[in-house]
């Protein structure tokens, strides 16, 4: 449905105060969008991208060589706003995998991974660790199909005000769960620790604040997450 109503909402949202950078299209707003907590002016009606999305879109562009260099990509629950436009990089070997996604290559299961060691040079996985119940496994699984010397982009939504990742299988209520977690089918709120946890798997992480590099009207035109740290990790 996303897809056959974006093109009329695109067209009527039309203007010039916010840009979406991963088509470069200009509107006079963005859409709402959020499940307990609503964000309004969020969601891009060209691509569907979210404030997540067109930070990670600028800092591939702006800061690697995703787009220039030969590389063995892995993508987590490929996204909307970026399927397409990667599957068409020459560049690039892509590969995308999700248990249940029906639009995802590999049919497997992150805890359990069908691909051998050092298998990629590059792994995209954002927003999915919070849906997994064995998150170290997970990330074990990733470090090892992640090859020597390679990159792992692994977002989450995480809170900053806390110091270490909240989880409690106890609570059940759906309702209850969005409300603490976020979202009802997310199984923790993860801590600034979500870092230091990374590392303990092995992989040597930065955390970086691109928005920190973007002035505060590049901040608000492009509608980006203020301070938002992407975890960066290498091999």
């Amino acid at each position: 449905m996303s897809y056959l109503v974006r093109p009329v909402i695109a067209f009527i949202l039309r203007g010039n105060t916010y840009t979406d950078p991963i088509d470069g299209k200009s509107f006079r707003k963005f859409l709402p969008y959020g499940y307990e907590r609503v964000r309004e002016n969020v969601l891009a009606p060209g691509t569907l991208s979210l404030e997540r999305h067109r930070l990670f879109w600028l800092y591939l562009t702006n800061e690697t060589e995703f787009f220039s260099t030969s590389l063995r990509v892995l993508h987590f629950a490929p996204e909307q706003a970026f399927l397409k436009r990667f599957k068409e990089l020459k560049n690039i070997q892509y590969t995308t995998t999700d248990l249940n996604s029906p639009i995802a290559d590999v049919k497997a299961d992150i805890c359990d991974l069908p691909f051998k060691n050092d298998s990629y040079d590059f792994i995209i996985c954002n927003h999915v660790l919070e849906h997994i119940p064995d998150d170290t496994k997970a990330m074990q699984e990733l470090y090892r199909v992640l090859a020597p010397g390679g990159t792992a982009i692994l977002q989450v939504p995480y809170d900053r005000k806390r110091d270490l990742t909240f989880t409690d299988d106890t609570i059940t209520d759906q309702k209850e769960r969005a409300a603490i977690f976020g979202q009802y089918d997310h199984v923790r709120v993860y801590g600034m620790d979500y870092f230091d946890k990374l590392k303990s798997i092995g992989f040597q992480v930065t955390a970086v604040d691109y928005t920190a590099q973007l002035s505060e009207d590049e901040i608000n035109k492009f509608r980006l997450p203020k301070g938002e740290l992407i975890p960066l990790c290498k091999k």
